[in-house]
């Protein structure tokens, strides 16, 4: 198993501190999403809100795994990522990386999760069966994270698996052929892992173990300090999808829409957003999450990480890494 998550392609600008630079001004940017991950924002991507509002040409570019996000934003490809990991964020930031969460995204227990393959008959009653196990994990995220912490959960210790490092697609497949004997993931790809086996704890029972899941829109400090009317914009479209799509009187218009963007039909699209939880800006901006309770989580992750023998160092606080003024403009209506 790889013992340092610094070890990921993130680690490329992450270890040398990289922080791009960004002029004021810009007239084009790019965001970085998941496929198979519907969220309401998409309705406004297919439909060029986010465009029309913010005056300027997005780039959409789909990524398999948050590390890879935060490497994207260290190069300065990417000016933000829409739903990345908390335990990727806190990889990176941990590393030196000067990115700030701006919003939550989403929050998801039931759609995150780690699946055992049938065969084994293995559920939470006898887990020590998984010891020698092959484990496709993709390393670094919120999926890595559950992982981890299930393991604690049960007593299982992690040298006595073999973990692979595997972007979720990829586990899903190699779940169904038989060559992995557990497999996690999220979105589409943990659906497909599901026909092929079973779950050793649901999202309530993780949540009971304080394992939440969570994700947050994040960005470059830069480009979040040199523009923030640009990144404000983009977060008062998103909130305005996600009041839409709360409001349960837009799903006949939005569904179809937003299944096309993540590749998904409209059924699965369905039934993954039943398992989201979309933060209204007031819900955001309280003490349960920006107000305090993000910044608390982030160092819990960070530290866990460190205990784990994953990471090198945790951060004393992430209080820096957590913006609220983008989020705040948009409260204050801009």
């Amino acid at each position: 198993m790889m013992k340092k998550l610094a070890v990921s392609g993130a680690a490329l600008g992450l270890l040398m501190g990289t922080t791009a630079s960004f002029a004021q001004g810009m007239d084009e940017i790019t965001v970085a999403y998941f496929l198979e991950w519907p969220m309401p924002f998409e309705y406004a991507k297919q439909m060029g809100i986010y465009e029309e509002e913010m005056g300027v040409t997005i780039n959409w570019r789909a990524f398999d795994t948050g590390t890879a996000m935060s490497a994207a934003m260290a190069s300065g490809d990417v000016q933000i990522a829409v739903s990345q990991g908390v335990p990727p964020f806190v990889v990176a930031t941990s590393a030196g990386q000067d990115l700030q969460a701006i919003d939550v995204a989403v929050s998801y227990s039931d759609n995150d999760n780690c699946v055992v393959h049938e065969s084994l008959e293995i559920d939470a009653s006898n887990v020590a069966d998984l010891e020698g196990s092959r484990v496709g994990v993709p390393i670094g995220t919120a999926a890595h994270y559950g992982f981890l912490r299930q393991m604690e959960h049960f007593g299982i210790d992690v040298d006595s698996l073999e973990v692979v490092d595997m972007a979720p697609a990829d586990s899903a497949a190699a779940l169904a052929q038989g060559s992995l004997d557990m497999a996690c993931g999220w979105g589409g790809a943990l659906r497909r892992m599901l026909e092929h086996g079973n779950v050793l704890l649901t999202g309530a029972e993780k949540q009971d173990l304080g394992i939440y899941v969570f994700d947050v829109t994040s960005a470059p400090a830069s480009f979040v300090e040199e523009e923030p009317e640009l990144v404000a914009s983009f977060l008062a479209v998103t909130a305005e999808m996600n009041a839409m799509w709360n409001s349960g009187e837009h799903t006949d218009e939005m569904l179809p829409v937003i299944a096309r963007d993540a590749g998904m039909d409209e059924d699965a699209t369905a039934a993954t957003l039943a398992g989201f939880v979309f933060p209204s800006v007031d819900e955001q901006l309280s003490s349960a999450w920006f107000g305090g309770g993000t910044q608390s989580f982030l160092l819990e992750v960070g530290n866990f990480f460190v205990e784990t023998g994953n990471l090198d160092s945790a951060r004393d606080s992430y209080e820096g890494a957590v913006n609220t003024r983008p989020l705040q403009m948009v409260q204050d209506g801009m």
